[in-house]
């Protein structure tokens, strides 16, 4: 009923509203009364009650009125004639994984969401993955952002019918509602949100009776921390401290909450005592608001609204664009602007929350449909001063402000015409950047940034990204429009140039150091934002030559108005080698100078494109063009970089080598470094190029110096002037070699980027993303690589760790160029040390030549004459006689290096020019000048390079002065087009030698060539000796020396006997070998024997509970201290939930060592910092002195007794101590004990006996018949061996238990046994899983370490009470005897027989205990102790194994086997006691079921006798090659078990039956049989981590669309996967924390402690990083194994390149689990990185 009632009251007030004549006051009278009676009341509803009544009063009554009927059958009706968006527009999360490629994308703001890529072409692209700041949209669908597949399959309009055309699809009267509608509610909305403070309501909505009940409303900003707030509030509004955060994460959430309610008078008391204690803790106070409560409740309907608004828009394009309308019209009265921009005018001072909606409209609104988005970007250019400039003031992010949107305006092609020619974006956004900067201006208008705020000037950076969007597509089609304004927007832009040019001078300091550094970062971010936009409008301007000849010539103009760093001298003349030069003077070491020069740099840049197009036809009176005064400040700079690297700035700190290192760096080097470059080349194609070589020795201070009218003997300037003449000769190198620039030859783009990753290769091998850090980006932050990378470089892939290299191919190593421009000095000389070493081994010589340069285009063609100038003869004659002189202080040899490269570069044009054209008409004659002048005094170029070939101190250059004097011959032969060298190329030619000494020199490289290969196959030789040794180590190892089998072997004896010594257990059991093992100490470093009577030697070894065999992932049972409760740790349950593994490092030392040692780490490492994280002291943690793996115990090393076998003796007691008798007389002397026990003064013998039930046998066995078997001494240990003993029990038994220490609690042996069994389990699952050998394949530490722990175990009873152990011993039998059981006994469902077997092993012994004296069994006791044990516990497995079997394998029907007929009579056995609950299979599955069910537990049985008795083991066993038949058999012979193990029943059938009988009429086995009690199937399920998918994409989706269980709200979250079962987790959220042990710990921390007993491997998703975690405290992160298609790892996604799985780092962490060495590798990890602040990690 309510539920009609309920429409009916919406319909018909909606009825009321349209027949009313002003409807919409009505409908202002209706919200009046309505909204302040459902929000903001005294008592808080709940939001589930508040949402139901806004719904019922609210908004379905305005649906009601928009559909002029019920909203359902509206809705319908709508559905029918629209159709979808093709747009998808989905609003991003702050870090939700957006999607942009490579390929397609226009630009790398166009992004995809996870849904749309997923089903778009992208997915096969090269596409980049990265996550959102938030607030951005998908952008499919939208055809402007894509080159091609702009949809993905569910946006595709191909897909639905054809796309009807976006005309507005609503019926009049319904849009005519709907506009109606959304104007009164938008103005309302817009009126709430743009709310002041001090406003009154409106008349319309003013209650009758104003109440006095206000809100103090408290706002969020970004100046005090929640620390700050929290404080505030609880010293302000009496409000404790959990309620005081709750307050505050919602203000940081929302941007603001009420945090009190009362009358003004209280609020305002509230509002001053927040702002007073705001203030002393931070400048600022807190912004605080009194607002009343109506006006409470309307803003915050008005909130609520706009979800409504996107939820009615989302209905149908009508109501979009009738929204739209309403949002962009203008008020009648003209004065206001329109509503979406009073929103936007109002944004930065809206909350969070309110920011968040209003932009969220936006999305949904405007910028879904074409025409509105163009007539909102010009409402958003209108105000784009205002709205930048509330941005900078205001101080929340970018992403929550509404500037963010202009990405989504900007960025679109057409928008961005439009805007210019119509709006004149690109003035308006410089404008803004003017208007913000002018405070910086200095006198001279330029800038200085001394003092500036750094907060401030990176919001205003950010606006450069704005006019970045503007130009990221150049136009194809120039209007008249566009033309001018986009020239108007380039003047404005060259006059924020020059502010810049010549700005933040330096001068150099002369006698004291500089007192206070400069600033200079502000002026580089300028330029390194500004370094795309320069490219991207020379860019646009090459685009048309109008263009292009218009924006030159007004760079020119502006760059001649400039005034920085004028001259202050007169011109004068200056003369060398006959030439004259009239130039004014300038010193750079003693003027100002500034390195900031954009405008010469954007000529120069103009220049090249007018070149490159042709377009420099059309310059009018080129002649006008100075370029002398052009080169001038370009030519400063490099002098500048010159002189700072010749360390003459030394005392101008460091703030100058820091902006001469960026001016040379890959970040700015393009606009920067090579544009100066560019101009200087430029000046070289125009000037006469002997005045151009004066003018650079003049600007480099070295005229004088090389005129020779100066000379000094100061050191220090020598030094100066032999670095600036490096420098000097350096430029000239660059300026007549560096060609590589589009315009200055005839390259392209691609030729550029293959030569820098030459040049990046030619240093080392590297990693792709080293490459990419090297290269310099263009504005879609992409380098060109890929397309290029495979012509010049070949990929070698990574192994398990390190990652992916490329290395340059051997044909591209003649591009190498050692003077390459780019290269910083620390590059220069590692390559060039890398290229002679290859070419050394390579057996080349060492001359690294000049390669041969593409030709200049015909502008710049005259750059050449330099090379054969006078000027440049003069240079070279000058430093190579200081350097034939040999004065040590006038020559270094790095100038002779570059002397000898000009040189060569100069006789390499030569040649290609006397080869391209006819003697006559090559003018290039640097070989004839080199020859003959200065020759009358033996001072020509070529006599002076004949000289220094000789140097000793020059026998480096040796080889390239050779080269050089060959080139000579070359181009003389070509010259007289004589002699037969003529046509020798240059690579071939081998010095003119006489033919002996070419000979001679053969036969040497002969000899030496003969030597590297033997000595490389001598080094082949010795690693794979080596590796054979490491890889055999265990034969080498287990070789038994001759002999020492027993007794010396006879001849006679045949071989079949000696092998059936290899048994472990029962009457043939083999001997255990003398075997004497000396190990030294790691600390004293002494050698000592283990024997048991010695000085204790120890080896280290660490504990921990562990989960990795375990069947019933996260759960752990409880231990109850008690004892009570679980029957473990007596009985092992199969699930073998968690066990206790003691693993060891292999690493010996002496016991008192060890203590030493243990003592001083106590000691030193409290008082390290943070120490505690990476060894806890408290547990007795250390980390192995040797190989720093993490211990916390020793185990003592125990000596195997040798022992000869007597075999007769055997046979004789075998016949008497069958396996009934056996039963009969072990529980006669456990009863016989009982009784001693319970009453220790009657000694009567048989006093427990006589009642024994009827088992036959000889005579009933008595209470001491078990000695007459035989009995032995124990074994002594010496006092300190025994102390070890004890200090490893404890500790096993302390952290296994989790308990306190406690060595005399009776369960200290029984963890000894369970830690022996469980590590035994490991180690086979581990050799299982990796498909190894049982024997010889365990790496040494692993098998010394299982060795001294089953030594351990065994030796353990001899340190406790004997009846304690004698107890345990009779307790564990119940479980195969049930006459002895007890009540809580276990049924054979319910142990592991593995453990129950080590426990019974090991525990036997005890039995032989008199009061007087301490006796053990005999060695032929104990092995007919251990066969019958075994015997047993292995039947007792199989009928395990059988009953928890229901998948039977099905086995072809062939001939019975002896083996199926037994298996079938034990199945009739077990169905006959069970009453026939078991299925009803052949003999032959059951036997092959149960075969494999018993496999591991034969296989960890024959690991721990072989342990236990040092029997070696058959051959088979050691081998791989062996079948698994094979292997089950040769383990049967080892184990004294019959091959068809089915015999055991049948040899014991007397003594099985009636156990069988009981075994399988235990309850807990019906209840199993019936399904009633889920059981372990054996073989045991082996552990793995999950399955991983190939794609990362792929697990990010799958965290997309994670949802916390436990928070409802959008915040950002970080899905973690844990790598054991699979559970996602929401990591680091405060949603998420529970309690563990009393303290709050995260998500993870919680789970490792169920699912791997406090250890966990977790993969974070979004960061892509494993996290392993070892403790509450303990953790580290790891590379996660996903690679890249450049076999790198990606941490954080920071690159963002498709990321795939690689199995072998997978399986490389599967190992690191399962070998329990997680712990070892945080160890290591926190003792590498030095751990400056303690990392949380308890609250991930």
């Amino acid at each position: 009923m309510a539920e009609g009632e309920k429409s009916i009251d919406g319909l018909e007030l909606s009825k009321e509203w349209l027949e009313a004549a002003d409807s919409m006051a009505e409908l202002l009278s209706y919200l009046k009364e309505q909204v302040p009676q459902i929000f903001c009341l005294k008592k808080e509803p709940s939001p589930q009650e508040e949402e139901e009544l806004t719904q019922r009063r609210l908004l379905h009554p305005l649906e009601c009125f928009l559909f002029g009927e019920d909203p359902q059958e509206g809705l319908e009706k709508l559905k029918q004639g629209s159709t979808s968006s093709q747009l998808c527009g989905r609003v991003f999360k702050e870090g939700e994984t957006v999607y942009s490629c490579r390929d397609c994308a226009i630009d790398p703001t166009c992004v995809l969401c996870m849904d749309c890529f997923q089903d778009s072409v992208h997915k096969s692209h090269r596409y980049k993955m990265h996550a959102s700041s938030g607030g951005g949209f998908c952008d499919c669908g939208d055809v402007e952002a894509w080159k091609i597949g702009p949809c993905c399959s569910k946006h595709d309009p191909g897909a639905a019918t054809a796309m009807v055309t976006d005309d507005c699809v609503l019926e009049p009267e319904l849009y005519e509602r709907a506009e109606k509608l959304f104007r009164v509610l938008l103005q309302y909305v817009t009126d709430f949100l743009v709310w002041e403070e001090n406003l009154e309501l409106s008349p319309e909505l003013q209650p009758r009776t104003k109440d006095n009940a206000y809100y103090c409303v408290l706002y969020n900003d970004e100046h005090h921390s929640y620390d700050h707030v929290i404080y505030t509030l609880q010293r302000s509004v009496n409000c404790n401290e959990a309620e005081a955060q709750t307050h505050t994460a919602l203000i940081d959430k929302e941007g603001r909450r009420a945090v009190k309610r009362g009358t003004l008078r209280s609020c305002q008391q509230a509002k001053d005592l927040i702002r007073s204690n705001s203030e002393h803790i931070s400048l600022q106070p807190l912004r605080v608001e009194i607002l009343h409560a109506a006006v409470m409740a309307h803003q915050t309907f008005a909130l609520r609204l706009g979800t409504w608004f996107q939820k009615i828009i989302s209905y149908s394009v009508g109501f979009r664009q009738a929204f739209c309308q309403v949002a962009l019209e203008t008020n009648t009265d003209g004065d206001q602007p329109c509503l979406i921009s009073r929103l936007m005018l109002h944004d930065a001072r809206m909350y969070k929350g309110a920011r968040k909606i209003v932009h969220e409209l936006i999305f949904c609104s405007m910028l879904m449909e074409t025409e509105f988005k163009r007539l909102f970007a010009i409402e958003f250019t209108k105000h784009f001063k205002q709205l930048q400039k509330d941005f900078i003031n205001d101080d929340h992010e970018r992403s929550i402000s509404i500037t963010a949107l202009s990405v989504q305006i900007f960025t679109v092609p057409t928008l961005a015409r439009q805007l210019i020619e119509q709006a004149n974006v690109i003035k308006v956004i410089v404008d803004t950047v003017m208007e913000l900067l002018r405070e910086h201006l200095d006198v001279n208008d330029r800038f200085f940034f001394l003092g500036y705020n750094s907060d401030k000037f990176s919001r205003i950076q950010v606006i450069f990204h704005d006019l970045r969007y503007i130009l990221i597509s150049k136009p194809s089609v120039w209007t008249e429009d566009l033309q001018t304004q986009f020239l108007e927007g380039f003047k404005v832009f060259l006059g924020l140039l020059k502010c810049m040019q010549g700005m933040e001078e330096v001068k150099r300091q002369f006698g004291q150091h500089i007192a206070v550094e400069p600033e200079w970062e502000a002026g580089f971010s300028l330029q390194i934002q500004l370094r795309h936009i320069l490219a991207m409008f020379q860019d646009w301007c090459s685009s048309d030559d109008k263009i292009l000849l218009l924006a030159f010539k007004e760079c020119h103009k502006v760059l001649m108005q400039c005034n920085n760093q004028p001259f202050h001298r007169k011109a004068t003349d200056y003369y060398m080698c006959k030439h004259i030069l009239h130039v004014r003077p300038y010193k750079v070491s003693q003027e100002p100078v500034s390195i900031h020069l954009p405008i010469s740099r954007l000529l120069a840049g103009l220049y090249v494109l007018l070149c490159r197009t042709g377009a420099i036809e059309h310059l009018d009176d080129p002649e006008s063009y100075d370029f002398t005064q052009l080169a001038e400040y370009p030519l400063r700079c490099v002098v500048l970089a010159a002189q700072v690297s010749a360390e003459m700035w030394r005392r101008n700190g460091l703030s100058l080598v820091s902006q001469v290192y960026y001016y040379q760096d890959v970040k700015c080097r393009d606009e920067m470094y090579d544009k100066d470059v560019l101009m200087l080349q430029i000046a070289a194609s125009k000037m006469d190029s002997n005045h151009f070589l004066m003018l650079i020795l003049l600007r480099f201070e070295l005229f004088d110096y090389f005129n020779g009218s100066c000379s000094s003997k100061d050191q220090d300037e020598l030094i100066q002037w032999n670095r600036l003449t490096e420098e000097m000769l350096y430029l000239i190198i660059v300026i007549t070699g560096e060609r590589y620039v589009p315009g200055i030859s005839q390259v392209t783009k691609e030729d550029v980027t293959m030569r820098e990753v030459i040049h990046l290769l030619c240093i080392e091998p590297m990693a792709h993303s080293n490459l990419v850090k090297g290269l310099p980006e263009n504005e879609s932050h992409e380098t060109g690589l890929e397309s290029v990378i495979t012509k010049v470089a070949t990929f070698k892939k990574p192994g398990v760790s390190g990652h992916g290299l490329y290395e340059v191919k051997k044909e591209r190593m003649i591009e190498f160029n050692p003077f390459f421009y780019h290269y910083s000095r620390s590059q220069h000389s590692k390559a060039e040390e890398s290229q002679k070493k290859r070419r050394i081994q390579e057996s080349n010589d060492k001359a690294l030549r000049p390669p041969v340069p593409p030709p200049f285009c015909p502008a710049f063609a005259s750059i050449v004459r330099l090379l054969c100038s006078d000027i440049i003869i003069h240079i070279l004659r000058r430093v190579l006689q200081r350097a034939a002189e040999d004065r040590a202080t006038h020559w270094t040899e790095a100038m002779i290096q570059r002397a000898l490269h000009l040189i060569g570069q100069a006789l390499l044009e030569e040649k290609t020019q006397l080869e391209d054209s006819t003697v006559e008409e090559a003018t290039f004659d640097f070989s004839l000048k080199a020859r003959r002048i200065g020759s009358e005094h033996g001072k020509s170029v070529f006599l002076l390079l004949s000289k220094i070939k000789a140097l000793p101190s020059l026998e480096a250059q040796k080889d390239m002065v050779k080269w050089v004097l060959q080139m000579f011959e070359i181009v003389k032969c070509l010259r007289e087009k004589s002699s037969p060298t003529t046509s020798m190329s240059v690579e071939t030619t081998k010095p003119e030698e006489s033919a002996q000494d070419k000979e001679k020199a053969e036969r040497k490289r002969k000899a030496e060539a003969a030597k590297l290969h033997r000595q490389k196959i001598m080094a082949q030789m010795s690693a794979m000796q080596k590796n054979f040794i490491e890889s055999n180590k265990m034969l080498y190892d287990n070789m038994p020396e001759s002999g020492t089998q027993g007794e010396p072997v006879t001849a006679t004896e045949s071989a079949m006997e000696q092998m059936e010594l290899r048994v472990a257990i029962g009457p043939h059991r083999g001997s255990t070998p003398a075997e004497r093992e000396v190990l030294t100490c790691i600390l004293c470093q002494e050698e000592q024997e283990v024997a048991a009577q010695a000085q204790a030697m120890v080896l280290t070894a660490c504990v921990q509970r562990s989960t990795v065999l375990t069947q019933c992932r996260g759960k752990i049972p409880t231990n109850r201290a008690d004892g009570t409760g679980t029957s473990y740790p007596l009985f092992m349950p199969p699930e073998l939930a968690v066990g206790t593994h003691t693993g060891s490092c292999g690493h010996v030392m002496h016991a008192t060592c060890w203590q030493k040692y243990f003592e001083a780490v106590q000691n030193t490492t409290r008082n390290r910092l943070h120490a505690e994280l990476i060894i806890d002291l408290e547990n007795g943690e250390y980390l192995c002195p040797l190989c720093k793996s993490l211990c916390n115990t020793v185990v003592p090393l125990i000596p195997l007794e040798p022992l000869m076998f007597n075999y007769e003796n055997a046979e004789i007691i075998g016949q008497h101590l069958t396996l009934p008798r056996w039963i009969q007389i072990l529980s006669a002397r456990i009863k016989g004990l009982k009784s001693v026990t319970q009453d220790n003064d009657c000694n009567t013998e048989g006093s427990g006996v006589d009642g024994d039930t009827g088992l036959c046998g000889e005579g009933q066995p008595d209470f001491r018949s078990i000695l007459s078997y035989g009995v032995q001494e124990p074994r002594k240990f010496s006092d300190s061996i025994v102390e070890m003993l004890v200090v490893c029990a404890t500790t096993v038994h302390r952290v296994g238990l989790q308990t306190a220490p406690n060595e005399l609690c009776p369960r200290v042996p029984l963890m000894a046994w369970n830690t022996c069994a469980f590590t035994i389990q490991a180690i086979e699952n581990i050799l299982q899983e990796e498909d190894k050998p049982l024997f010889g394949s365990l790496q040494n530490r692993q098998l010394a370490g299982l060795k001294a722990i089953v030594q351990f175990s065994a030796a353990q009873r001899l340190k406790s009470s004997q009846a304690v152990i004698q107890r345990h011993f009779s307790d564990m039998l119940g479980v195969l005897l049930p006459v002895m059981s007890r009540k809580n006994t276990p049924s054979i469902m319910e142990v592991d027989f593995f453990h129950l077997l080590v426990g019974l092993v090991l525990s036997v012994p005890s039995l032989y205990q008199e009061e007087a004296v301490d006796l053990q069994p005999s060695a032929v006791s104990s092995a007919y102790n251990h066969l019958h044990i075994l015997h047993v516990v292995t039947m007792a497995h199989m009928l395990q194994v059988l009953l928890s079997s229901t998948d039977f394998p099905a086995v072809a029907s062939g001939e019975e086997t002896e083996e199926a007929r037994a298996a079938a009579e034990l199945c009739a056995m077990v169905s006959q006691h069970t009453g026939r609950l078991i299925p009803d299979v052949s003999g032959s599955s059951v036997a092959e079921r149960v075969k494999r069910g018993i496999e591991p537990f034969l296989r960890c049985a024959a690991l721990f006798f072989n342990c236990l008795t040092g029997v070696h083991p058959p051959e088979e066993l050691s081998s791989s090659a062996v079948t698994s038949q094979g292997q089950i058999e040769a383990l049967c012979s080892y184990l004294a078990i019959p091959s068809n193990v089915f015999q055991l029943f049948q040899e014991h059938r007397d003594s099985v039956t009636p156990l069988l009988q009981r075994w399988c009429g235990s309850p807990a086995v019906t209840k199993v049989l019936k399904g009633k009690i889920q059981t372990v199937r054996y073989p045991r399920r082996r552990n793995r981590l999950i399955d991983l998918p190939d794609d990362y994409s792929a697990l990010l989706n799958q965290a997309s669309h994670f949802q916390c269980p436990k928070s409802t709200d959008d915040e950002r979250k970080h899905p973690t996967l844990c790598l054991f079962c699979g559970a996602m987790l929401c990591s680091q959220s405060s949603c998420c924390l529970s309690q563990l042990d009393g303290e709050d710990v995260g998500a993870c921390t919680a789970h490792a402690a169920t699912c791997g007993a406090g250890v966990g491997m977790f993969l974070r998703i979004r960061e892509c990083e494993i996290v392993l975690m070892a403790s509450k405290t303990r953790g580290s992160t790891y590379p996660a194994p996903y690679l890249d298609d450049y076999g790198e790892t990606d941490p954080h996604l920071g690159r963002g390149n498709p990321l795939h799985l690689c199995p072998e780092r997978y399986r490389k962490l599967n190992q690191l689990w399962q070998q329990h060495c997680i712990l070892e590798e945080i160890a290591r990890s926190l003792e590498v990185v030095n751990v400056m602040f303690a990392f949380e990690w308890q609250m991930l």
